[in-house]
């Protein structure tokens, strides 16, 4: 098991480049589209980086190549939903910063890529003591943006 999950992270990051569109309007036929693709990523990333959560936490044993294998997914993930926050379409789960103030809303995704390299490295480490500061560096990231930027 713990093989498949190890190729089934190294194919989707191996893979990530090749998924990015060069504009948006080349990957969505309609805005409703855009909304879904974006929506479905977060939540696959929120899901793989909730399941390390327990572990961080201490609630779980730690599994260094679970862990790998979660983060290898949240680093493939958190590559992809940008392109689809083009103009035209927005939504009632986003905010109009998203749009209006995007430099910012590009330096929030931006911080949450950096930030999940560097779990992505400290996962590699196999460290714990690691993995824990590197997770609460991301999940700062995500808050920081969902403050900012989505609508509840």
């Amino acid at each position: 098991m713990e093989r498949v999950l190890r190729a089934l992270a190294v194919a989707c990051v191996a893979a990530a480049p090749m998924l990015l569109p060069a504009t948006a309007a080349a990957q969505f036929d309609k805005p409703e589209d855009a909304v879904k693709y974006r929506q479905s990523v977060l939540t696959v990333m929120s899901n793989h980086f909730g399941r390390i959560a327990p572990v961080v936490r201490g609630q779980q044993p730690y599994d260094a190549a679970q862990v790998r294998a979660d983060v290898a997914i949240v680093s493939m993930m958190s590559k992809l939903p940008w392109s689809a926050f083009a103009p035209g379409t927005e939504s009632k789960g986003a905010r109009p910063a998203v749009w209006s103030d995007n430099a910012k809303f590009k330096q929030a995704s931006e911080r949450l890529e950096g930030d999940v390299a560097k779990l992505v490295a400290a996962a590699e480490t196999g460290d714990l003591a690691q993995v824990r500061a590197a997770y609460g560096a991301v999940g700062a990231s995500c808050k920081a943006c969902h403050d900012n930027f989505r609508n509840r």
